[in-house]
This record gives C-alpha cells, sequence and structure tokens, in this order.
C-alpha cells in the first residue's frame, strides 16, 4: 500500500530531526534539499512539508532565495529558554505529586536507584539517559498533555545546543542531590516542594552550562597566552 502524503512528510521529517539531533546537519549549516531527495528518492514536496514543520519547530529557519539552515542556539536563547522550561517542569512535578500512583513511585524509586549508581560509578552517558527517563516519567504522572507539548517543543531546541552541563565540575553530584530531592517531595504528595525542587534544578542547570562555558572560553584563552607572549619576546630580542 502507497503512504499518504502526510505519513511520508512525518516520516521525512522524523528522519531530518535525526540528522540535525545526531551531528550530521550542524548548527548554521545549509539544509541540500536536492542531495536528501535524490539519497531518500522523494519529490521536493514532501521535504519541503517536513521542513516547514521543523521550521514552526524552531529547529531550521528559511532564508529567502537561499533554502534552509540549521538554527543556531544563542546565551541569550539558552538564558530566555531555561527560565521557561524550569516553570514548566516545575508545574509538571507539581501535579505529578498531585496525580502519580503508587505504581509510579515504585518505578520511579527504581529509576533513581540506577541513577544513583550511574552517578556513583561516574558513568555520564548512563546517567543521562536515566535522567531523561525520569523527567519524562514526571511529565506522564503530571498527565496534563499541553504541558508535555510545550516541553517537548522547548526540548527540541535545546537539543540544538548539545549541551553537556554534567561536565561542568560538581555538576554530577549536584544534579543526583537535586533529583532525590524531587523524588523525596514526590513520595511525600508535597506539590509545592515538589514544584520548588524541579525549577531548582533545571535553574541550576542553566548555571551550569554558563561555568562550563566560561571555564572553556579561559581555557582557549590561556592557551593562545604563550603564543602572543613569544611572539613579543622575539620583537623585543630582534630589535
Amino acid at each position: 500500500m502507497a503512504r499518504s502524503h502526510n505519513s511520508l512528510h512525518d516520516e521525512v521529517a522524523e528522519r531530518l530531526r535525526g540528522l540535525i539531533f545526531s551531528g550530521d546537519l550542524t548548527p548554521g549549516q545549509w539544509v541540500d534539499e536536492v542531495r536528501l531527495c535524490e539519497a531518500w528518492e522523494i519529490s521536493r514536496t514532501p521535504l519541503r512539508e517536513a521542513l516547514k514543520v521543523l521550521s514552526a519547530e524552531g529547529l531550521v529557519r528559511h532564508e529567502p532565495r537561499r533554502g534552509c539552515f540549521v538554527n543556531e542556539v544563542t546565551e541569550q536563547d539558552l538564558d530566555e529558554i531555561f527560565p521557561v522550561i524550569a516553570l514548566l517542569e516545575g508545574r509538571c512535578a507539581h501535579e505529578a505529586a498531585c496525580h502519580a500512583s503508587d505504581a509510579d513511585l515504585m518505578a520511579l524509586a527504581d529509576l533513581h536507584d540506577q541513577l544513583q549508581a550511574h552517578a556513583q560509578a561516574g558513568r555520564i552517558p548512563d546517567y543521562y539517559a536515566t535522567n531523561y527517563i525520569i523527567h519524562e516519567s514526571i511529565i506522564a504522572m503530571a498527565g496534563n498533555k499541553w504541558l508535555a507539548m510545550a516541553i517537548g517543543d522547548l526540548r527540541k531546541i535545546l537539543k540544538l545546543a548539545r549541551l553537556q552541563q554534567l561536565n561542568a565540575p560538581g555538576r554530577l553530584a549536584q544534579s543526583l542531590s537535586e533529583h532525590l530531592a524531587i523524588f523525596s517531595a514526590l513520595q511525600k504528595r508535597n506539590a509545592l516542594a515538589a514544584e520548588e525542587a524541579m525549577h531548582l534544578h533545571l535553574t541550576r542547570q542553566r548555571e551550569a552550562l554558563r561555568s562550563l562555558m566560561q571555564r572553556q572560553s579561559s581555557r582557549l584563552s590561556g592557551m593562545a597566552m604563550p603564543d602572543v607572549n613569544f611572539s613579543l619576546a622575539s620583537k623585543v630580542q630582534t630589535t
């Protein structure tokens, strides 16, 4: 059976997201529509429909007479997004504390055991994976489709930045402590405490990212200094 037009452009949109999130299409890169159509053996119509979807999601931008480019996330974007997602996920934690079943909390307890084991062993990729499942579980426990939709849209933008906040010094232990505080509040059905703990968790993620960027910038500046000093010294010696 032939695929419908809608199912095809949805499939193409998902494949494009995969290329972007994997880094095969990098921030700022031009999307070569002709090459993709040839590689995927599709017409331009479903590809362009898919690009419209990704444009609406903020993953690509269209420039007249130039085509589509993968969007780039700036520091200002992060400063504006994190307070919003902290509010939204905080509200999810609030509603999860009100609606979670005993079975939900038991499953979340197992996930936090895994999270703690990964943190103690320093397994950052595994920690990230379990951390994602925990956040998704809390969103599901909240049972609010509008919150889930809004958070999902913002997360797609944050994926463009390929953030690695757990590489900041001390952040892994701090993140675990924050998660345990959120879970404790959920277990006690304390909606306000759960909301505040989740808000703090997301706010500290942004702080960790800013600290990491500053350290990287400082390190790069430090690496450049010897060349400058050597050049100046050479000039003094030869004059």
